[in-house]
């Protein structure tokens, strides 16, 4: 029996189960039952480390094995790690153009690619991808991190934007201080471990590196296997953060400053794990050719099998093959105000769109308050009130019509007034749209109007 915290389910043959969190217990019948179905397991914890990954258990490579090790003599090393940053720089300098928008940092990031060809050691290698990873973050660092107007009382400032990706708790990106860099640290966990389980699913050894040194704490080879692949979480966490907010209840924060994830928030990053499995699956059959081609004796009838991207069987089928790219995985929509979810297209909920409404309401009456006391605006309006004035003046009450007296105008046109529009009476008689208005509303406007407003409503007597 599987008792963990979080467990994340499938029926379908070679599915992925995830546990968060360190809470229950795993059985051997489970592992075994695992095993019959084909099935991955991994274990994380909610900060993003991998705790443990397990994978179906296949009969070792080992003439591929033999040339992983040798890997740094036959000079295959610096051929894949020079191929994995070149592929890993141009998803940054992508990212940087594309959806940061800033062109001067992908411009930095093609001249350090450019180097990459005549870089004769994996040292000088690692130089390149340090100087433009250094580039790439800085174009990230103000970036600005959006939380539900309700939230925003219960945000550290430090919140607030991405900040660096260096953490003032470890100096490295362990045990990031904000939501942002806690997501990326998940998500590239999540994508290690998958990286993992296609190394061992091929039979390389995940552990046995050629552009990472070999650590005790550290599958090396998944670090390198998943490098090309971090553009591509890096874009889907950029594109989250610039259309949707965050939701404080998503992220705790320790006493040392640590941002952590909640279980519910952790579960729906693991749902992106297939996204990244099919991402690294080319990437690590591409690394499996090229220490297959510096092994001896190779004949075209004895190559290691694609058992992540099936490239013989579709072959054999006549079927093309066609490159596995990440698909962006399915996010929430969450209204602005509350952060509750809404509907795809919306912006706000019900509720918080009222609001909003009523507080642009406001502003644009303000706004209009400060354009009506414009030296313009007043010069304008002192110019109509002369103008109404003289015309006033100029007016010759002899020159009314005898029937139409004050009496006639409040019984017969005033009430008709109210079903003619507030434009064709400021056309009719030449004033402004807020004194039509009133006079659609029961205001009596001057005598000298009253000939004009009577022929609108087609009110004539006498004639």
């Amino acid at each position: 029996m599987i008792l963990p915290k979080v467990f994340i389910h499938s029926q379908c043959k070679g599915s992925l189960r995830v546990v968060i969190g360190s809470d229950g217990m795993v059985s051997l019948a489970a592992l075994r039952w695992l095993a019959d179905q084909d099935a991955s397991f991994v274990m994380l914890e909610r900060d993003g480390s991998v705790l443990a990954t397990t994978g179906p258990v296949r009969p070792s490579e080992a003439k591929l094995r033999r040339a992983q090790g040798l890997a740094h003599s036959s000079g295959a090393a610096l051929r894949v790690s020079r191929e994995l940053i070149r592929r890993k720089l141009a998803g940054q300098e992508q990212v940087a153009r594309h959806k940061l928008l800033d062109t001067s940092t992908a411009d930095r990031i093609v001249r350090f690619t450019s180097d990459l060809p005549t870089a004769d050691s994996i040292n000088t290698i690692r130089l390149i991808e340090s100087q433009a990873a250094r580039a790439y973050w800085s174009a990230w660092s103000t970036l600005p991190i959006n939380f539900p107007k309700n939230d925003r009382g219960r945000i550290p400032d430090h919140w607030c934007s991405f900040g660096t990706r260096v953490s003032p708790l470890t100096g490295s990106p362990r045990l990031a201080v904000n939501p942002p860099n806690a997501i990326l640290n998940y998500l590239y966990s999540v994508l290690e471990s998958e990286a993992r389980l296609a190394a061992a699913a091929v039979g390389l050894d995940p552990g046995l590196g050629v552009l990472h040194v070999d650590t005790s704490a550290r599958d090396s080879l998944a670090c390198d296997l998943m490098e090309p692949i971090r553009p591509y979480v890096d874009a889907y966490l950029l594109d989250w953060i610039t259309q949707q907010p965050l939701r404080r209840e998503w992220f705790s924060e320790q006493r040392d400053g640590n941002c952590r994830l909640s279980g519910s928030f952790a579960v729906r990053l693991s749902e992106t794990a297939p996204i990244w499995g099919r991402a690294v699956a080319p990437i690590t059959k591409w690394v499996v050719q090229q220490l297959w081609s510096t092994t001896s004796k190779r004949t075209s009838t004895d190559l290691p099998a694609t058992r992540l991207t099936q490239t013989y069987r579709r072959e054999a089928k006549s079927t093309p093959s066609t490159p596995m790219l990440p698909v962006a995985a399915r996010r929430e929509n969450l209204c602005r105000g509350c952060g509750k979810a809404i509907q795809r297209r919306s912006t706000n909920c019900a509720q918080c769109e009222i609001e909003g409404a009523t507080e642009r309401l406001v502003d644009a009456a303000r706004m209009g308050r400060v354009a009506a006391r414009s030296p313009e605006a007043r010069a304008k309006h002192e110019a109509s009130r002369r103008r109404h004035a003289q015309a006033c003046t100029e007016w010759d009450a002899s020159a009314q019509p005898a029937w139409l007296t004050s009496e006639v105008f409040s019984r017969q046109i005033q009430p008709l007034l109210a079903n003619i529009s507030t434009s064709a009476i400021r056309l009719r008689i030449g004033v402004s749209r807020w004194y039509a208005g009133r006079i659609r509303h029961g205001y009596r406007p001057h005598p000298r109007h009253w000939e004009a407003l009577g022929e609108l409503v087609g009110v004539a007597l006498g004639k």
